[in-house]
């Protein structure tokens, strides 16, 4: 059976890494690390969140690596609030805003309003002049209930983009398949996907040693210091600043090269699903 590797046009045993940074858009600070990681070749990728006031910064700032689209449907800082495009009260919590969690999505939120602010994110992106390669989801949310995974397939199919997919562990603990559905539909996906969110540090190197054949997609929140990002992040902002300096450390670049990967970005998994 031809690998994806082999339809991208490499050898079944190559290696190839994508490297995506989440939350573009999400602040000055998000948007200046994820510019400096894109430029300096250490990211290939970002997903743009589109709600956010500094979406349309991330978006001019980052245009040297892919971008995709990162479906938003929560806000999850107190202080630090944005809304949908459409403005679909369902889709809004009691101070109208998107709401803080998965679960308060998953509880209110009107499947169709869901579908519709998909679609407006996406569109807006390509109104801004984004080349979108590729969707994926804050938080989960798009990704983690089966409802809401049939959209968030269903606007794959439609834009004809590739997406990021989690593994079989992650079907197994939410009790529903997503990978095969993407295939029958079409999608192009990454044979795996690695996600150190708030792993202790040498986690990267770890999961990059045992690196296998094909491609995978590994994903960073990279922010830059300063009073702008403890100012909205109150819980997690180490994690964020801790990303970005692993990705600026000596010893990132080398892991990856001692893995024998080659770094790629969602394009040509997003031109290889177009042409097909």
């Amino acid at each position: 059976m031809t690998t994806l590797a082999e339809r991208l046009g490499h050898g079944p045993d190559d290696k190839l890494l994508i490297v995506n940074c989440d939350d573009l858009g999400s602040s000055a600070s998000a948007n200046r690390a994820i510019a400096d990681v894109v430029d300096r070749g250490l990211a290939t990728s970002a997903t743009l969140m589109v709600p956010c006031p500094w979406a349309l910064d991330g978006a001019a700032r980052a245009k040297g690596g892919g971008i995709g689209v990162h479906l938003t449907l929560t806000c999850e800082y107190p202080a630090y609030r944005w809304r949908s495009l459409t403005g679909a009260a369902s889709l809004h919590d009691e101070t109208g805003y998107m709401p803080a969690t998965i679960q308060a999505v998953w509880d209110r939120a009107d499947l169709a309003d869901v579908r519709a602010e998909g679609r407006a994110q996406i569109e807006q992106a390509y109104a801004w002049g984004v080349d979108v390669t590729h969707l994926d989801a804050h938080m989960g949310t798009m990704q983690l209930d089966p409802r809401y995974s049939a959209i968030f397939l269903e606007l794959a199919a439609e834009y004809r983009l590739p997406v990021r997919m989690f593994g079989t562990r992650v079907e197994a603990r939410f009790g529903f398949a997503a990978r095969q559905p993407a295939s029958d539909a079409g999608i192009v996906h990454p044979d795996r996907t690695i996600d150190i969110w708030a792993q202790p540090r040498g986690a990267f190197a770890e999961r990059m040693a045992r690196l296998k054949p094909g491609v995978t997609e590994v994903f960073f929140h990279p922010v830059e210091d300063g009073p702008e990002l403890r100012g909205y992040d109150l819980k997690e902002p180490d994690i964020r600043v801790g990303d970005y300096a692993e990705m600026l450390s000596p010893g990132y670049r080398e892991t990856i090269e001692a893995a024998g990967a080659r770094l790629i970005s969602f394009a040509p998994l997003r031109d290889l699903m177009r042409a097909a």
